[in-house]
């Protein structure tokens, strides 16, 4: 079955730090960029970092120095780190692999509040 399963979300307090997973099929890992977005309640959801499939990445300004992507190509998993985590990312959180018309995830669940 073609998918993507995120896992690693929970509840955290602001400033400290999560690590996202994101196990996916060979088919959709394999040569392609996979990006971490995420979805605030009554927001539109938002790219939040890529990989590409050579490994350069890239990040909207808001969790630059705060998150790092990146990717293990022998167990075609993503991964982000999220560090000084703030009441803002609150979100679920999504992998993806943008443009290939494959379907979303479940999403794991990110809450920071004290």
């Amino acid at each position: 079955q073609v998918q993507v399963v995120e896992s690693g979300g929970g509840l955290v307090q602001p400033g400290g730090s999560l690590r996202l997973s994101c196990a996916a099929s060979g088919s959709i890992f394999r040569g392609n960029n996979m990006g971490w977005y995420r979805q605030a309640p009554g927001k539109e959801r938002e790219l939040v970092a890529l990989i590409t499939s050579s490994g350069t990445t890239i990040y909207v300004d808001s969790v630059k120095g705060r998150f790092t992507i990146s990717r293990d190509n022998a167990k075609n998993t993503v991964y982000l780190q999220m560090n000084s985590l703030k009441p803002e990312d609150t979100a679920v959180y999504y992998c993806h692999a943008p443009g290939l018309g494959y379907p979303w995830g479940q999403g794991t669940q990110v809450t920071v509040s004290s």
